[in-house]
């Protein structure tokens, strides 16, 4: 497949990749604990450096999907994904979404990205995964997006599971 051909794949840390929300003791199986220090999580703010769950399984399940993807972090570690993320997964500097103001104002009740997640994809064909995804994304982007879209709201206390991927890989078939 030619690889301007192929749907984007836009991956969000937090939640997806790391999930957050679950309570330390019953944390996801197959998830060990990184702590880091990305910009922004400084010394003054927080002493321990943040504890991010990883599953060393999904840089597998991702770069399969690569075949059929272009795969592009859509978090707000930005490029930081590529330094703190993506080598514990075993994947290559992916590009990302380098949204032009975070957290902002979102149109219609959407969440914030949306409109840049829109932007981003242009006219091509795109699969989004983030734990702040609702009706009312789908909705905007429906009537927005020329192309075909998968948007799949993760649970943040659960992270990505072998379901996800499944359907991931039978939408981009």
């Amino acid at each position: 497949m030619n690889p301007s051909n192929r749907p984007l794949l836009l991956i969000d840390v937090d939640g997806p990749l790391n999930p957050y929300a679950a309570k330390p003791q019953s944390r996801p199986r197959g998830y060990g604990t990184h702590r880091m220090r990305p910009t922004g999580w400084t010394e003054a703010e927080s002493p321990k450096p943040l504890r991010v769950w990883l599953n060393p399984d999904h840089g597998a399940e991702l770069l399969a999907l690569a075949e059929s993807y272009e795969l592009v972090w859509a978090t707000t570690w930005k490029d930081e994904a590529n330094d703190w993320i993506g080598p514990r997964l075993g994947l290559p500097r992916l590009p990302y979404i380098d949204w032009p103001q975070m957290h902002g104002r979102a149109p219609r009740g959407t969440f914030w990205k949306t409109q840049y997640v829109l932007e981003y994809a242009a006219e091509r064909p795109f699969a989004w995964i983030d734990d702040d995804i609702s009706a009312m994304d789908r909705e905007y982007v429906d009537q927005r997006h020329p192309a075909r879209t998968l948007l799949m709201r993760i649970d943040e206390r659960i992270g990505l599971t072998r379901a996800d991927f499944d359907a991931l890989a039978h939408w981009a078939a």
